[in-house]
């Protein structure tokens, strides 16, 4: 019977101080049968087939409504007379989603990470009803959160499942599937999203989601119970230890989110929730992420920090790419969208390339090329702002960005799962996606700051309407964030032990 056993402490018995899973068979050979005695060499083997499958159709799913909402959003803004409050609706989402991660972790390590993803999957799918049937901003904004708490518990189970589900070999080609799941909603998701917001109205393309997830609960549910149910043995942590994780979470949550309010209410009275929300997050981050985060220690800490550098200077321009376009260069929703579609496809590409055998002794230089990507892509967005330039060199540019980030993004999951003791995979995670979500919520609230403040609350549908040019608006939120990911850069160079 094949069963999957803990690494020791992680040093002793890994020459390279990399704990992971083993999995154990007849033969002896890692990975070379599943608990029931089949050939399972790759993710797609008989013996992880029907999990492989159910949990990148999650999320499938979770790449269609991404790619889906950026795409109606700057419609969905406008008809709720809620332009001013454009950031809000993404960092509300990643706000809440902050203590979802740290729950998730907590909850995955003591019990399994079944419970969270169905719970996760649940609260996502309410989320997206409640914004799509939102009759003012603040009721879709209420939707975001709740879609968020519930993103949040689904990305680290999904982590926690892989860390102890598949053995160490094949965890690098999981993430790359991950991230091929990207590649079809990328391309017809804002094609899809954008006839729909044009013919139907935006709220169906929040509200015609959540019927579809029925299909990957039930070919994922069953393997996740069979191979990663139930606590880790050896996980020393007592329920203190967990409380105190939880209300160190829920500080965070807190904290971003006062902070995200006076970062939109530029006002003398905003700077008092702004102080509160500094001191409420501040403590809390460096309690719950890896000691030596923010002074990029070498080994975990760096690439904990790093996806945190990623993510947040990416998703914070990405999420103003569609509204510059429609406002500033008068394209529809759906072209607007497409605009991002390669970026799936070549983000797919970056991913599947870094989990090449061969390549994984090269794979600090490769994150340090993916940020150099990165940081070129941001601080070529702008330049569609100039009328002469032609509006498919944000497309072009996002595709490159976006072949960093799948170098780099699936780098940072792989040695985060390399790196930490089994006992320790949840709460890990948690802390990578907490550096993920909380950087997206620091960068879009500067972001956001930076663009009400030059008035960009005021742009109108296009260019053309009164109000609608405000170039500088959006430049100042691109530059500074291609700054931000060039730093990661840096980072990216001390991700080794």
């Amino acid at each position: 019977m094949t069963k999957l056993e803990p690494r020791g402490n992680g040093v002793a018995d890994d020459p390279e101080g990399s704990p992971g899973l083993v999995e154990t068979g007849e033969t002896g050979e890692e990975g070379e049968k599943g608990e029931t005695g089949e050939t399972g060499g790759t993710v797609l083997g008989r013996s992880f087939r029907a999990l492989s499958v159910g949990i990148v159709s999650v999320v499938l799913l979770i790449a269609f409504e991404a790619t889906a909402v950026g795409t109606a959003m700057p419609v969905a803004a406008r008809e709720l007379d809620g332009v001013s409050l454009y950031a809000f609706a993404f960092s509300a989402y990643f706000t809440t989603s902050l203590f979802g991660m740290v729950l998730a972790g907590q909850w995955s390590d003591l019990r399994g990470p079944l419970a969270p993803l169905t719970s996760g999957i649940a609260a996502f799918a309410a989320g997206l009803l409640l914004s799509g049937t939102a009759g003012a901003m603040w009721q879709f904004i209420v939707g975001r959160a709740v879609q968020g708490f519930g993103g949040g518990l689904v990305i680290v189970a999904l982590y926690v499942v892989v860390g102890r589900a598949y053995p160490e070999r094949l965890r690098p080609a999981i993430m790359a599937a991950f991230a091929a799941a990207w590649v079809l909603p990328s391309v017809v998701g804002p094609l899809a999203a954008g006839t729909v917001t044009e013919h139907l109205g935006w709220r169906w393309v929040f509200t015609g989601i959540p019927v579809l997830v029925v299909l990957p609960l039930a070919l994922a549910l069953p393997q996740i119970r069979r191979r990663a149910a139930g606590p880790v043995e050896g996980d020393m942590r007592g329920s203190d230890d967990r409380r105190r994780r939880i209300r160190l979470a829920l500080g965070i949550s807190a904290g971003a989110g006062l902070l995200q309010y006076a970062a939109q209410d530029l006002r003398w009275a905003s700077l008092l929730p702004g102080a509160v929300g500094l001191a409420l997050l501040v403590p809390a981050v460096l309690g719950l992420l890896p000691r030596g985060t923010y002074r990029a220690a070498r080994g975990l800490p760096s690439v904990v920090l790093l996806r945190g550098v990623a993510a947040g200077s990416f998703i914070a321009a990405e999420s103003f790419v569609p509204l510059m376009l429609v406002t500033q260069r008068g394209l529809t929703p759906t072209l607007a969208g497409l605009s991002l579609a390669a970026g799936g496809g070549t983000w797919a590409l970056g991913s599947w390339f870094q989990s090449r055998p061969r390549l994984e002794p090269y794979r600090e230089r490769l994150m340090v090329f993916g940020m150099v990507l990165v940081a070129a892509a941001i601080a070529a967005a702008p330049s569609v702002l100039i009328d002469s330039v032609p509006v498919w060199t944000v497309a072009v540019a996002w595709g490159f960005g976006c072949f960093g980030m799948g170098l780099v993004i699936s780098s940072t999951s792989v040695l985060l799962l390399s790196l930490s003791a089994p006992e320790e995979a949840g709460s890990n995670s948690a802390a990578l996606q907490i550096s993920d979500g909380l950087s997206n919520v620091v960068l879009l609230a500067a972001g956001g700051a930076a663009f009400a403040a030059l008035g960009g609350g005021t742009v109108a549908h296009t260019a053309t309407e009164a109000g609608g040019s405000h170039p500088a608006a959006f430049a100042v939120v691109f530059l500074p964030m291609a700054g931000v990911a060039l730093a990661g850069a840096w980072v990216a160079g001390r991700v080794r032990r």
